[in-house]
């Protein structure tokens, strides 16, 4: 059934994808293990956009069946994580407006346990800075998944260092296209391809 579920989002099959998530709750799944399949499916559907196979509007697609999906397994993860253990902002930064990895890592990071502010997308350094005022929050998670994200993730760092920040909070990229170099390049603290490794980040770095 895994496999479906992979295989549907990755084909964008709405309804099949739907009817298959409802039935591995009934069959008693766990909902953190069901969203994982749902991000190997959307790896495949970030592949076939890479390859040239999917458009924006396939992306943006397979950004509403994961909503869809995470309006039934939301309540679910709720009832298993009552207990904040912690503030993280995330949102996917200027000039990027990819939300279906970032939506993914909301939902894992929230399932974890911890508080998250979702700042969307096409994000300015100064509301990532507002936000960690406003809240607290002591990670924050820059998205993006075209490579003009770089320098608008450089540039959002810079910005917690001006705004006298960067010495209290972790900050982790990611997307697609990121690697250890464009960490480096950044002075972002971690980077990740996965949701899982966004809440090892937290587990790591909110004591």
């Amino acid at each position: 059934m895994g496999n479906s579920i992979e295989q549907t989002v990755g084909d964008l099959q709405e309804q099949e994808t739907l009817d298959a998530v409802k039935a591995q709750l009934a069959q008693g799944a766990d909902p953190l293990e069901i969203l994982q399949t749902c991000q190997k499916g959307l790896d495949i559907v970030g592949q076939k956009y890479t390859d040239g196979i999917y458009y924006i509007s396939d992306l943006m697609l397979a950004g509403e069946i994961f909503k869809q999906v995470s309006a039934i397994l939301i309540p679910k993860l709720g009832s298993q994580s009552a207990t904040t253990k912690g503030k993280v902002v995330i949102g996917t930064v200027k000039g990027d407006i990819h939300d279906i990895g970032k939506d993914l890592v909301v939902n894992m990071v929230t399932a974890a346990g911890y508080e998250v502010t979702d700042l969307g997308v096409d994000v300015p350094t100064e509301r990532f800075v507002e936000a960690l005022k406003e809240t607290g929050a002591t990670v924050v998670g820059l998205s993006g998944l075209l490579t003009l994200a770089f320098d608008a993730m450089k540039e959002t760092v810079q910005g917690l260092k001006d705004a006298g920040l960067r010495d209290q909070v972790k900050v982790m990229i990611g997307g697609g296209m990121i690697s250890e170099d464009i960490c480096n390049y950044t002075g972002a603290d971690g980077w990740g391809n996965n949701t899982q490794q966004a809440v090892n980040f937290c587990k790591e770095w909110i004591k």
